[in-house]
């Protein structure tokens, strides 16, 4: 099993979530997050006065999914969340040791 976890653009999310149900992800987990990259933050003007924002807003989702889907939600995701512009985030994926529904108490494969 894979956990792959990904920080994109906060409006990206809904078009994201459609786009992993079409190829049969059935579960995700989304946080919302602040962070930087690249950009390291930018500056904004409020009534006049100019404003460091140090942290850009971000949505994180984590999926676990069985070894064979992982490169297909990889590449749905950078592919739906793509702007061209730069922040639109970050993909990373982990081995996941084992799982648990807690439920059923289904383990591994059977409980994603």
């Amino acid at each position: 099993m894979k956990l792959i976890i990904a920080a994109i653009k906060p409006f990206k999310l809904e078009e994201v979530r459609e786009a992993l149900t079409t190829i049969g992800v059935r579960g995700l987990m989304v946080s919302e997050i602040k962070g930087f990259g690249t950009q390291s933050g930018h500056t904004e003007i409020y009534r006049g006065a100019e404003y460091a924002v140090n942290f850009v807003p971000k949505v994180k989702l984590e999926i676990v999914v069985i070894d064979s889907m992982a490169e297909g939600v990889v590449t749905t995701i950078a592919d739906t969340a793509k702007t061209g512009k730069i922040g639109d985030g970050k993909i990373f994926v982990l081995d996941v040791e084992s799982a648990l529904r807690v439920r059923t108490g289904d383990i591994n494969d059977d409980a994603l």
